[in-house]
């Protein structure tokens, strides 16, 4: 295999040209109307790389939230759901598709190009189907409203949304040392649009009227603004990530009460179909304790109790012996406890409940190369890229395992991969990788 040197120059100019990856040049003047409202507003995306956007993006969030629930009942009733408003939308030629996700804390959310996906945990916050509806219509209100094309505009919307996966391996943490940031191969909620109020009204407008128009009464709306106005005034930990990309206000729970009793009064006969919602939820409502430990665990991961966190996820295990999310965590746990072995049992119990996932590799991956099985970790991190391409820290942990063979050639080329994609030699990956680079005589 010939290797391409690179000289600290070339090096240099790596990350100007990263703006342009995703789908040929992100940025260019215009003009377009609004969906919505049907006045002109500047706009610096197209549709397709509204689209293109979200193909890249959606899959690592999916994973970071432990991938789509293999519960294949619970996911085809939220796309029925979802796909019953669709004929009210004001795009209706966008890929739209609607998703459940393994992950526990309370959120749901939209990419630009259509994609959702609501967690198990706001699944069990809500109490009918007419909720659910309204959820959904929220995200697709963002969709149809371009919010996330509205903040690249307007130079709002975070980077790692344009430039792909590099401010994720710009983490904080040392691949020696730091396993807290290791573990977070994409953190919660990080590659998600951070919506304004004013997006939020306006989303909350237009899936109000969407769940009308599909049948449903708009007291279900005022549901789910006052099952979210409680979360907000509690603040647990679980619903953290949903309030900072969605901002909460009492303002948002009364303007929906205003709607109800104003234009929407005609369908307050129409059914909130609570018991088909508790039919179609009954498989993740049997795990509900289980994954309320889950959410404690987190909880005490997060404060660095990481003995509490173990008790915690093994109550939870007790009730949720294959739940593929409850192993991650638990072997992120003994990764976090410096156990390593543990780790890695845990690890590999993941991968045999959902292998297509990569999130058990990734986890596996970390285990070995703490236990300094280089070779095993090479090739869970190899699973990791084939599963999922496009994370540039993947690229660096093959090099680094490679590197510790002592197989220098296919190290090398592992260690500029990570140089190209993320255009970074100033947190400790870059530097590790161009200094073996530049010491094996591949960089100037």
């Amino acid at each position: 295999m010939t290797i391409t040197r690179i000289s600290r120059r070339q090096f240099l100019k790596i990350s100007a040209i990263m703006s342009a990856s995703i789908t040929g040049p992100i940025f260019f003047s215009g003009c377009a109307v609004n969906p919505v409202t049907g006045k002109k507003q500047i706009m610096m995306l197209s549709q397709q790389q509204e689209i293109g956007i979200d193909k890249q993006q959606s899959p690592f969030q999916f994973s970071s939230d432990y991938g789509i629930t293999k519960d294949t009942g619970l996911n085809q009733y939220i796309s029925d759901v979802g796909k019953n408003l669709l004929p009210n939308v004001h795009r209706p030629q966008m890929p739209y598709s609607f998703q459940c996700v393994n992950a526990t804390y309370i959120n749901a959310y939209a990419f630009p190009g259509g994609t959702i996906a609501i967690t198990r945990g706001i699944l069990l916050k809500l109490s009918n189907e007419a909720q659910l509806a309204a959820l959904l219509g929220h995200e697709l209100g963002h969709v149809n409203a371009r919010h996330s094309a509205e903040q690249v505009s307007k130079g709002q919307l975070s980077s790692l949304l344009v430039a792909g996966l590099s401010m994720v391996a710009s983490t904080q943490g040392s691949v020696f040392g730091d396993l807290t940031q290791q573990l977070g191969m994409v953190g919660q909620g990080l590659l998600l649009s951070k919506y304004s109020r004013d997006n939020e009204r306006e989303a909350d407008s237009l899936g109000n009227e969407y769940m009308v128009k599909a049948g449903y009464p708009s007291k279900g709306f005022v549901g789910l603004m006052e099952m979210l106005n409680s979360l907000h005034k509690e603040k647990p930990s679980s619903a953290q990530v949903l309030f900072s990309t969605h901002p909460m206000s009492t303002e948002r729970l009364t303007s929906a009460v205003l709607r109800q009793k104003g234009i929407y009064l005609n369908s307050q006969d129409l059914s909130l179909n609570r018991e088909r919602y508790m039919d179609n939820i009954a498989s993740l409502r049997a795990k509900k304790t289980g994954i309320e430990l889950l959410q404690q665990g987190e909880k005490h991961l997060s404060k660095k109790e990481y003995d509490k966190a173990q008790t915690t996820f093994k109550k939870s295990l007790n009730k949720l012996k294959n739940d593929y999310t409850a192993h991650v965590l638990m072997a992120k746990c003994q990764l976090l406890r410096k156990k390593p072995s543990q780790a890695l049992s845990y690890a590999d119990m993941a991968k045999k409940l959902y292998p297509s996932e990569v999130q058990g590799h990734f986890i596996a991956g970390i285990a070995g190369k703490e236990l300094k099985k280089y070779t095993m970790a090479y090739n869970n991190f190899d699973t990791c890229d084939k599963l999922l391409p496009g994370n540039p820290q993947i690229s660096f942990y093959k090099g680094y395992c490679l590197d510790k063979k002592g197989d220098i050639e296919p190290a090398a080329n592992n260690y500029i991969n990570y140089l190209k994609m993320t255009g970074n030699q100033s947190n400790e990956y870059g530097q590790y990788a161009y200094n073996r680079l530049k010491q094996w005589g591949y960089a100037k």
